[in-house]
């Protein structure tokens, strides 16, 4: 059993399962404690989709989080736990491609292992209309407690697909038609670029960046203009960044279907 804690990743994943028309909530239960009108909201929810909730002390609480990482052991009154088989929206790279219209956005992650700068990505992907992101089978964390809670229940809604090989991805992208954009310190400026309608954003680590086999993949190498004392931002940021650029370019160039 998974326990959730956050008031925002526990009303995200309810949403998710009304999406889903109540699917998957046979193994959920919601425990709280001292409900104030967050809690009660949210309790209000669970209702409307058959869930069960307990009202327990707040010692039961903190007994049921305490494998979690300190950092997510504040429940506040309140924690979802449950189970599933499938946390995320996971999709094969091939299905996507298979189904992507003439307009589509793809964000890769080379290397990038830190929970909570995927968790940050994840936020922004959402919030910038990426139809997908693509992880590594090793040097990418994935599923977390930590990365549903820094993603604000995004998580839930942002499709990835896990990849053997990072090089062979790229190279199912630009069959279809994308266009392979690297994130380097050396690039050209993102003011500079037109993105089109099919666009594949790689970053990379912050210790390393692109790994050379992905780098020579790339169509172009892209930057960020700065005037900081340091020569980088932290690869969340720049993700997000970088991904508004893309949104504003399309909304600033629209293209016909």
């Amino acid at each position: 059993m998974k326990i959730l804690t956050g008031f925002h990743p526990i009303e995200e994943k309810l949403r998710v399962f009304q999406k889903k028309d109540n699917s998957g909530i046979e193994n959920v239960k919601i425990f709280y404690a001292n409900p104030g009108p967050r809690v009660k909201k949210i309790l209000a929810l669970a209702k409307t989709l058959n869930i069960k909730t307990e009202e327990v002390s707040s010692v039961f609480l903190s007994k049921k989080v305490e494998s979690l990482p300190a950092e997510y052991r504040d429940h506040r009154g309140l924690i979802m736990e449950y189970q599933e088989t499938q946390e995320n929206p996971e999709v094969s790279l091939d299905t996507f491609l298979s189904s992507s219209g003439k307009k589509s956005k793809v964000l890769l992650l080379d290397g990038i292992t830190d929970p909570h700068n995927i968790g940050a990505i994840i936020r922004s992907c959402d919030q910038f209309g990426i139809d997908l992101i693509v992880y590594p089978n090793h040097g990418s964390g994935q599923n977390s407690q930590i990365i549903s809670k820094t993603s604000a229940g995004s998580s839930n809604w942002v499709p990835y697909a896990v990849v053997s090989n990072l090089k062979t991805a790229v190279e199912k992208l630009k069959a279809k038609g994308f266009w392979i954009y690297g994130a380097d310190a050396e690039g050209d400026s993102i003011q500079k670029t037109v993105f089109p309608d099919k666009t594949a954003i790689i970053m990379g680590s912050e210790g390393k960046g692109l790994s050379r086999i992905v780098r020579e993949a790339c169509d172009n190498i892209i930057s960020i203009p700065t005037c900081g004392k340091i020569d980088s931002l932290n690869v969340s940021v720049a993700a997000g960044i970088i991904l508004y650029s893309v949104f504003i370019s399309e909304k600033q160039n629209p293209k016909t279907e």
